[in-house]
């Protein structure tokens, strides 16, 4: 008897793509068939909705949620599958074309665990269905011996809470991450009972003070980002890391993500929680001008900003300050820093220096050297300059600038 021939069987379905139309994301149709090949389906937003109740779903492992502007009026029916594939805990990953940012921000709270743009940039599809469908790391649980109390702004001899600092340059390649990195530093190390403080980077796409620090960028900032409002001390201590012992890093998210993913609620409520536990905060802001800087201008003790003597710089101080008196901005707290200011020595530069001020009638109160090749190498070291550089005129700089930023040594310095 010659053998039977059975047909093979189709592969089990693990994914399915869930769009208005998934012809209209032809490239994700090409990243899926290359990733799973025919172990995935397609379906509708209704679809899915009626399927994640049939029995068949039970062998899913993750979706694909594929939306672009035009889907707007159906946002609340795409929310709701998130929202029901989070409670059957399925992996989502959202894909957005073109897709406003307010959008994305609600999808990601319903429960999408990973944010994609379309097209999908190469190899990015692969690495989070690798995350979605890894199964879950247990979280340490803190140990209450070693764990630092609450910092308590009763106690402390200032205002009401923490004093919050941030750093924005005008133009690229400044120095601003470079004078965050190094004033956090500064001011967690340079008297004998440290203050607490936090160095927090809100260039969400491309923040790079994990990079200045040698640092990983943890998912933890991510989930953090996505529930600013609710969080507490405990999911704040979670998503940052500790530097040397005496500073605690709030890094970039690993992903770039919309600058507009958080909106002004969410960093109201992150810069309270921040005041109510650290001493000094220094925030690392992005160059572009969105809706939370306002908050953030708003609420900071001191807000320096940073330029060059150059016509970038002139330029761009000008179209800042434009903006903000049109918006009515407190434009008196901004604290003007020039870097790789020009030497005592240097009359032409100084000359320069004192009609860039009077041309954009401002006043530069802060001077810092040109680091050179010493911050080169502090950042490939992933070091302060005071560990790698101690005697360079730019930290000497940093740290005159940490102390006037200190209300206890700014009074002695004036006595």
């Amino acid at each position: 008897m010659s053998a039977m021939i059975r047909p093979s069987e189709p592969a089990p379905i693990r994914a399915c793509t869930v769009s208005r139309d998934v012809q209209a994301f032809e490239f994700l149709i090409d990243d899926m068939e290359t990733v799973l090949g025919e172990a995935w389906g397609d379906l509708s937003f209704y679809d899915t909705l009626i399927f994640l109740d049939q029995p068949e779903a039970a062998g899913l492992e993750f979706l694909v949620v594929a939306v672009s502007d035009d889907d707007a009026a159906e946002m609340d029916t795409v929310e709701r599958l998130v929202t029901s594939a989070r409670e059957r805990e399925l992996g989502v990953i959202l894909v957005a074309a073109d897709l406003e940012p307010v959008y994305v921000h609600r999808l990601m709270r319903a429960g999408a665990r990973e944010f994609l743009p379309y097209p999908v940039p190469e190899g990015g599809l692969e690495d989070a269905i690798a995350r979605v469908t890894a199964p879950p790391t247990p979280m340490p649980r803190p140990v209450p011996a070693v764990a630092q109390p609450a910092f308590d702004p009763r106690a402390a001899g200032g205002p009401a809470a923490g004093q919050i600092i941030a750093i924005h340059g005008l133009a690229g390649g400044v120095g601003a991450t470079t004078l965050a990195v190094n004033l956090a530093w500064e001011l967690a190390t340079q008297r004998k009972e440290p203050p607490r403080v936090a160095l927090v980077d809100l260039d969400l796409q491309f923040g790079e003070v994990a990079t200045y620090l040698d640092l990983p960028r943890r998912e933890a900032i991510f989930e953090f980002l996505n529930d600013m409002v609710g969080a507490d001390a405990d999911t704040l201590a979670q998503a940052m890391l500790d530097y040397g012992g005496k500073l605690k890093v709030f890094t970039a998210p690993a992903d770039v993500i919309p600058l507009d993913l958080i909106t002004q609620e969410d960093i109201a409520a992150f810069l309270a929680l921040l005041r109510a536990n650290f001493d000094f905060v220094v925030i690392d802001m992005p160059r572009t001008l969105i809706a939370w800087t306002e908050t953030v201008l708003t609420e900071a003790d001191s807000y320096l900003t940073v330029v060059e003597l150059d016509m970038r710089s002139a330029q761009n101080t000008l179209r800042f300050l434009k903006t903000l008196k049109a918006e009515d901005l407190p434009v008196e707290k901004l604290r003007f820093v020039l870097n790789r200011a020009p030497r005592f020595t240097d009359l032409t530069g100084r000359s320069r220096l004192k009609r860039m001020a009077e041309s954009l009638d401002i006043k530069i109160e802060d001077l810092l050297s040109d680091g050179g090749r010493a911050v080169v190498e502090a950042t490939d070291q992933g070091l302060p300059l005071s560990e790698s550089a101690p005697k360079t005129p730019l930290r000497k700089d940093v740290q005159r600038l940490a102390q006037s930023l200190t209300p206890q040594d700014a009074a002695a310095a004036r006595r």
